[in-house]
């Protein structure tokens, strides 16, 4: 099978308890969605085509800036505002931002605040609606949420309250290697909950813990990250499936995600 297009980040559900992945790709105003679980343990094959178009705009451009977008996209496009990495900075609820509209649309409605088992126990934010897909894509073996809240700007003081417990970023090499044991993941959100500020709590939830697994062949020792800006032409094995990334043979990992707009052909036997 080839299918060629700009590729976006992968499309996922979960199917008898496991993450189900369509690789995604955009021709024109045509999607493409290739069904990925079942070639495990087959060859494939991604040829970068030398063009790179917007996410945003889809304008080409020469170089893709935080996971696909142009350079003028990525100063001014709301879905790059500062809030989207510190959402205790959001102004949305207050009527403000790039782009006070789209604000209203994303970030003025209900998120929520929860811990997830990665390369370790992470806090993190997200909109309500974007439970479980925020949870795969970081690679999560198992997530719980931990607060409720009606705007974005609530749940990243929320956050931010909770950093000096948690950490909130992720180790992607450590998250891709070896077989991890899920732990005690409520317990953590007791602790989480008795180290919030009395004004916080009242966005508290008691709510069960979701796992997740992953399609995997194998789990890696070590790996090495694979860029097509310096390796137009990857293919290999395809031995595993986690968060945005695909495993291949001899270690070798690249991250879909971060290749947003990149027009490719992709074979797979």
């Amino acid at each position: 099978m080839v299918i060629e297009g700009n590729l976006r980040k992968m499309v996922t559900a979960i199917k008898q308890g496991e993450v189900q992945y369509n690789l995604r790709l955009i021709n024109e105003s045509e999607t493409q969605l290739l069904p990925l679980n079942d070639h495990l343990g087959h060859s494939v094959e991604i040829a970068f085509l030398g063009k790179i178009h917007c996410v945003v705009c889809g304008r080409k451009t020469n170089k893709s800036f935080s996971q696909g977008f142009c350079y003028p996209c990525f100063r001014d496009a709301p879905e790059n505002s500062e809030c989207i990495i510190h959402p205790e900075r959001c102004q949305g609820h207050l009527g403000g931002g790039r782009d006070p509209e789209w604000e209203a649309m994303h970030h003025v409605r209900p998120h929520i605040v929860y811990l997830s088992q990665t390369s370790g126990i992470k806090v993190g934010v997200t909109r309500d609606d974007q439970i479980p897909t925020r949870w795969i894509d970081q690679g999560a073996i198992q997530a719980c949420v931990i607060a409720r809240t009606p705007y974005r700007q609530l749940a990243g003081q929320i956050e931010v309250a909770l950093k000096a417990h948690f950490m909130d970023k992720t180790s992607w090499q450590a998250m891709l290697k070896g077989r991890h044991e899920a732990a005690d993941i409520l317990s953590f959100r007791d602790l989480a909950h008795s180290a919030l500020p009395t004004e916080l709590q009242e966005y508290l939830v008691q709510e069960d813990s979701m796992p997740l697994n992953f399609p995997m062949l194998d789990f890696p020792t070590k790996v090495q990250s694979t860029k097509l800006d310096k390796a137009p032409l990857i293919s290999g094995t395809l031995t595993g499936i986690k968060a945005q990334y695909l495993l291949l043979d001899n270690y070798r990992v690249i991250n879909l995600r971060n290749h947003s707009g990149y027009l490719v052909r992709i074979s797979v036997l």
